[in-house]
């Protein structure tokens, strides 16, 4: 086989190889070999610094999405539909701009351009303070949607580049818990500014101050300190950086490539795998959308005061901390992705089923138990982003892919700001039977696409075995050819 010898990098150069990864240049064909030990050490090294802010950006970004919620109920000057039109708009601004933002960011340093998104977002929302109109929420809200479109792109190539297969799962849910934290912290921060009379400014006014400081913040440790990609990052030494790339060869995911490839783009709008994602994460987002906005609404109608649904909502965001953890450890240990997503959508169903079943029965107790079952449903849309990020090979089609499911997480979020509407208070049943029928869908979705991969994967093993036969290879030779392609950025259907 051509892959015995070594391809040094003038060869590369010449070659079609050339058009692979930014990482082909740095390592070559050939791979090279580190000890469990050697490796072990270079991931924990990795989790020190991409995990904490990979979370820091994912707390901040929740927070100052989910914001309106808290703002609701502490003398938001907005009302009725104006009020959902006013949520609507982050996720309008999401969409127009997700696809645009994707591709930028594919031609530059996915750091740094993550970082000047985050510090333009915490100005936006210094300026929700300063706002009191409807025009001006909507438009302050469309842009925060437009800076936010590229935080889940760029954080999941990021895991996908450092991170073999096996620990994406896991590591994406590390930030994805931050969902469920962000609930606890300003479930208790708003609580805490509830107790101010108002005699300077409104309460809202406070909680946007210190959500657009905490957003610059944060998008100055980014600039600093996330890399961004094995191949320049800051904190390897070369060694490393040629180890940390060797970890994820036989993935064949790849790492970034700067070209833009649109035979990828086509392949993935072809692969009916990409519409079942798309399809399951609309199905998780439109419950979502409806819930981040009306979640606290609908616990004050159990019979509470605003101040105690601020604290009351908390609980609902440590069962989306614990269903998180369990389904990213669980699908990186069996190597499952849809399965979890069925586990977490249980509860969920459950949890609604009491909300509607004791309704107007004076049992807040059950009916506050129903609410935070439904926070098992959150960790669904990690398992989608662990399933993008490992079952995906070639850059572009990556980003599309993942454009692809923002782009309907934003669609399956504007649906759900409409899904609880005013007539319906304030048990609002219409919309609770119909996150009930959606979750219900989702089940059968994911039971198709697990489906789908199990048939793709038998039919990848016969072709390998049938390429060996008609080559002569050995395992060892099959393996020096996936090493050779691994980063020639290839899709997985390539």
């Amino acid at each position: 086989m051509d892959s015995e010898k070594e391809t040094s990098i003038e060869e590369i150069a010449d070659s079609p190889l050339f058009e692979g990864d930014e990482a082909l240049r740095l390592v070559g064909t050939q791979a090279q070999k580190f000890s469990e030990e050697y490796n072990r050490k270079l991931r924990n090294k990795l989790d020190k610094v991409i995990i904490p802010i990979t979370a820091a950006v994912y707390f901040t970004q929740f927070l100052d999405k989910t914001s309106l919620n808290y703002a609701s109920i502490m003398g938001f000057p907005v009302t009725g539909q104006h009020y959902n039109l006013v949520s609507m708009a982050f996720y309008l601004g999401f969409i127009v701009w997700e696809f645009p933002t994707v591709y930028i960011a594919q031609k530059l340093r996915l750091g740094k351009y993550l970082g000047v998104n985050i510090i333009i977002w915490g100005v936006v929302l210094l300026c929700h303070a300063l706002a009191n109109s409807f025009q001006a929420f909507f438009v302050l809200r469309f842009i925060l949607g437009m800076c936010e479109s590229c935080v889940a792109p760029i954080l999941i190539s990021i895991i996908s580049m450092f991170y073999r297969k096996n620990e994406q799962g896991i590591r994406i849910a590390y930030f994805y818990t931050m969902l469920g934290f962000t609930q606890v912290f300003g479930g208790f921060v708003a609580y805490g500014i509830s107790f101010y009379n108002g005699g300077v400014m409104a309460s809202y006014k406070i909680v946007y101050y210190l959500l657009g400081g905490l957003a610059i913040l944060v998008g100055i440790i980014v600039l600093a300190w996330l890399p961004d990609s094995p191949v320049n990052a800051w904190m390897l030494t070369k060694e490393e950086r040629v180890a940390s790339l060797e970890r994820v060869r036989d993935d064949q995911g790849g790492t970034e490539n700067r070209k833009f490839k649109k035979e990828q783009v086509i392949e993935t709008l072809l692969d009916v795998r990409t519409w079942l994602i798309v399809l399951a994460t609309m199905l998780t987002d439109i419950p979502s959308g409806g819930l981040t906005n009306f979640g606290n609404i609908i616990i004050r109608n159990f019979g509470y005061t605003s101040r105690q649904t601020l604290i009351l909502a908390t609980p609902a965001g440590i069962v989306h901390v614990i269903s998180v953890v369990i389904c990213g450890y669980y699908s990186d240990k069996k190597g499952e992705r849809m399965l979890p997503v069925i586990y977490a959508t249980l509860p969920t169903l459950l949890g609604v089923a009491l909300m509607i079943g004791f309704n107007n029965s004076g049992q807040k107790g059950v009916l506050l138990f129903g609410s935070y079952l439904i926070g098992s449903f959150g960790s669904t849309l990690s398992t989608i982003y662990a399933y993008n990020a490992s079952n995906t090979s070639g850059y572009t089609k990556k980003l599309t892919i993942n454009a692809l499911t923002m782009i309907f997480f934003c669609v399956g979020n504007i649906i759900g700001t409409e899904i609880f509407q005013p007539k319906d208070a304030p048990a609002y049943i219409p919309g609770k039977a119909a996150i009930m029928i959606l979750l219900s869908t989702q089940i059968g979705v994911a039971f198709l696409l697990r489906h789908i991969n199990v048939k793709l994967n038998i039919k990848r093993r016969a072709i390998i075995e049938e390429i060996k036969r008609e080559k002569g290879w050995t395992d060892d030779d099959v393996q020096k050819e996936k090493e050779r392609r691994a980063f020639a950025d290839m899709t997985d259907k390539q």
